[in-house]
C-alpha cells in the first residue's frame, strides 16, 4: 500500500443528515441495480449512507475515509453494528489503495464535489474497476444553486449531467444520467435567493426529507428525471 492520505473534513452536516431517511431511501433504490460484487464506497462518512446501500447481496463491501477523526467513529459502528455484507473501514483515499485491489463498484455519494481534481479522483477509480464493473456518482446539481451552505460543507462545484459526464476518463463509458429530487430543486433555489442560510435546521431538514422527497418520488418520473436537485451518473468499464 502506498502512503495513506488523510485529509480533515470541514463540514458539519453529517449527522444531521443520517437524519434523513426518505431521502437515502430513494437513491438507494435509484443506485441499487448498478450496485454488485466488491464494493468500494468513497468518503463513507459515519457509514450512515452504508446501510441504505449494502442489502447484503454484494462479495464485500469496504468504506474508504480520508478524515481519522470520522474513520474512527465509522470503524467502530461498524464493529458494534456490522454491515449486511462482509464490510471493513479504511483510513486514506483511492490513491492510498493497495495496487493489487480491485472492485465491481466504486460508490462516491455527495462525495466527488468535494474533491478538487475530481477528474484525477475518477480516473484513479476507473483503474481500480474490473471490467464490467460501475462507477457510481450522485452529487448536488446545478452551479446557479451553489450557495453559502455549500461553502460551508467545502463543495468544490456544483454538477450539471454534462459537466459531470465530462470528469470521466476514457476507460469508462456513461451508462445512465439523470437528475432526482425536482421539488427539493425549488426549495433549494428559494434558499439560494432568498434565505441564503449555511446550514438548514433540523426542522427544515425534516419538512424537506418527510414531504418533498415524497413529492418529488411522484413528480421525477413524470418530469423524466430532466430537472432536479442532485445529479446521478453511473459509468461502465468495457475496455
Amino acid at each position: 500500500m502506498d502512503s495513506v492520505e488523510t485529509y480533515s473534513y470541514v463540514g458539519k452536516e453529517l449527522e444531521l443528515f443520517q437524519h434523513a431517511t426518505r431521502w437515502k431511501a430513494y437513491y438507494a433504490r435509484a443506485l441499487r441495480p448498478f450496485i454488485a460484487g466488491d464494493v468500494l464506497e468513497v468518503g463513507a462518512g459515519l457509514g450512515a449512507t452504508s446501510r441504505f446501500l449494502c442489502n447484503g447481496s454484494e462479495r464485500s463491501w469496504t468504506c474508504l475515509e480520508p478524515d481519522p477523526g470520522l474513520h474512527r467513529q465509522l470503524e467502530s459502528s461498524l464493529d458494534v453494528n456490522p454491515l449486511a455484507a462482509p464490510g471493513r473501514a479504511l483510513l486514506g483515499t483511492v490513491a492510498s489503495l493497495p495496487s493489487e485491489d480491485r472492485f465491481d463498484t466504486i460508490l462516491y455519494v455527495d462525495v466527488l464535489e468535494h474533491i478538487e481534481d475530481d477528474r484525477g479522483e475518477l480516473s484513479g477509480s476507473a483503474a481500480c474497476l474490473r471490467l464490467g464493473g460501475h462507477v457510481v456518482v450522485l452529487a448536488p446539481a446545478h452551479q446557479g444553486l451553489y450557495s453559502p451552505f455549500d461553502k460551508a460543507v467545502g463543495h468544490c462545484r456544483r454538477y450539471s449531467k454534462r459537466s459531470l459526464l465530462a470528469a470521466a476518463p476514457a476507460t469508462v463509458r456513461p451508462v445512465a444520467a439523470y437528475y432526482l429530487d425536482a421539488v427539493g430543486m425549488a426549495a433549494s433555489l428559494a434558499n439560494r435567493l432568498l434565505l441564503r442560510a449555511f446550514m438548514p435546521t433540523y426542522e427544515q431538514l425534516m419538512f424537506w426529507d418527510r414531504v418533498l422527497v415524497p413529492a418529488s418520488r411522484l413528480i421525477d418520473p413524470i418530469l423524466a428525471h430532466r430537472v432536479g436537485k442532485s445529479v446521478v451518473v453511473v459509468w461502465k468499464r468495457c475496455d
